[in-house]
């Protein structure tokens, strides 16, 4: 391999959880933030010798927040086939599920811009005029979009035990 192609390797292997974990959020299903993000890699490693000594990681984010809001305008046929997929391993605790499951839920609730707001200010923590040259919209909308999909996630917060972590007093 070249020393380019190392240099993306270890980028794909420092952000891959983040950014396939923000495509879930985005996405709310497991396998289509698993395409998102390798979509995400693939034209990054196409742009590459001009991102690479850029912010590569902030160029990835944004291919995969315009995937993803590509998919929304024009959604893609899956069709099936013959071979199960490998299922990746994980801990299976109890608590990270009800919370995963809340988050969810909760995110499914909000429209798309909503949804992509959230991610990029608070996931991400993006400043607001960031996520308004992301999105290409104002940085009013991405206040008052905020303000409610906020406003919509502290009406389905659950029980104060479920969101952080308490014993269930």
């Amino acid at each position: 391999m070249a020393r380019s192609d190392d240099e993306f390797a270890e980028f794909v292997q420092a952000s891959s959880n983040r950014l396939t974990h923000a495509a879930y959020l985005l996405t709310g299903d497991r396998h289509q933030a698993e395409d998102a993000a390798q979509t995400a890699f693939t034209r990054t490693y196409a742009a590459w010798s001009r991102v690479r000594r850029k912010d590569a990681y902030a160029y990835a984010r944004t291919v995969l927040v315009n995937h993803v809001i590509d998919g929304w305008r024009r959604p893609l046929r899956e069709y099936a086939s013959e071979e199960v997929p490998e299922r990746p391993t994980s801990q299976d605790v109890a608590q990270a599920v009800t919370q995963r499951e809340w988050l969810t839920s909760a995110l499914a609730r909000l429209t798309g811009r909503e949804r992509a707001v959230v991610v990029l200010r608070h996931f991400f923590d993006l400043p607001e005029q960031a996520v308004a040259d992301e999105l290409g919209v104002s940085v009013g909308t991405v206040k008052s979009t905020n303000s409610r999909a906020l406003a919509k996630l502290r009406v389905d917060a659950g029980p104060e035990d479920v969101l952080i972590g308490g014993s269930g007093r």
